[in-house]
């Protein structure tokens, strides 16, 4: 094996190659990082949290695979990855994933206290989401939490204190992320009703669809409700209708039918979603 296929083993593992799920944690970071500064980061805080947002999303992918690298092999879309195909090794996986977080450690050592300490139960949730597939009937709740928890650490490292703001964007999140991630646990639900995990796709059932858009817009209402009461204004309600109008036609067509890749494709799009209502939040911040 030569060295540039070693490296795109190790680029495939951490799902680097895969940039949508570094953007799914990445926006509600700065929806925070803009709320929490007025809507003017500084910009040494925004490059540690973007550098984070990928060591920490690799690094939970590598454990995520070590973790479900036996229920892997029995699953079509997921058998080739490099840890369950046997091409690198669980130890070296573990040892990747321990580099990818003490980077990430290192990287955020200029931050505050008060940003530095939320970063351990951050740490504790990306590492611990993976095995709740084992027993908690909605574990995209939790990775919801895990994929929020840089809106709390962002608050503090702006303004070194966590306000209600801020854990109602955590919410939020938890209902986003609900909502995509059920989209993509539909693609695989015959594999993993097979192999025995949980999900929320086998959890909701025949009423997943209908919760998944319920998710939506819980997560739609909060996020509008929050961005009024700290006054923002038209350009970020339109970023916020922007999300609710591809709720409407691009979601919701592509799940009804729960056909596995238009399934697929809705995960992939919930990413403009994100990006509408940070382009919102730029917007009203630039014009408003």
């Amino acid at each position: 094996m030569n060295s540039d296929s070693t490296l795109s083993l190790y680029l495939r593992l951490a799902r680097l190659d895969k940039p949508i799920g570094i953007m799914l944690l990445l926006w509600p970071t700065l929806w925070a990082l803009w709320f929490a500064s007025g809507g003017l980061p500084d910009w040494t805080i925004l490059a540690i949290f973007v550098a984070g947002t990928v060591l920490m999303r690799s690094a939970g992918c590598v454990v995520n695979d070590y973790a479900d690298r036996d229920f892997d092999k029995h699953v079509a879309r997921t058998k080739a990855r490099p840890l369950t195909s046997g091409k690198i090794g669980a130890k070296a996986a573990l040892l990747y994933a321990a580099a990818l977080a003490l980077a990430a450690l290192l990287i955020a050592l200029p931050l505050n206290r008060q940003a530095l300490l939320l970063a351990i139960p951050a740490a504790f949730l990306a590492a611990s989401y993976p095995y709740t597939k084992r027993f908690f009937a909605v574990p995209q709740a939790y990775l919801g939490v895990a994929f929020g928890f840089g809106i709390p650490m962002a608050y503090a490292a702006v303004t070194g204190a966590v306000p209600a703001a801020a854990w109602w964007l955590l919410l939020a999140n938890v209902f986003w992320s609900v909502a995509y991630d059920t989209a993509y646990a539909m693609c695989d639900r015959p594999d993993d009703l097979k192999i025995g995990i949980k999900t929320s796709a086998i959890t909701f059932g025949r009423f997943d669809v209908a919760i998944v858009m319920a998710c939506y817009f819980a997560f739609l209402a909060i996020m509008l409700a929050v961005g009024l009461e700290i006054g923002r204004g038209r350009w970020y309600v339109a970023g916020v209708g922007a999300a609710a109008l591809l709720v409407l036609f691009d979601q919701f067509p592509r799940i009804r039918h729960r056909e596995p890749q238009a399934c697929f494709r809705a995960f992939l799009n919930a990413n403009r979603m994100g990006a509408a209502i940070f382009a919102g939040v730029l917007l009203d911040y630039a014009f408003g």
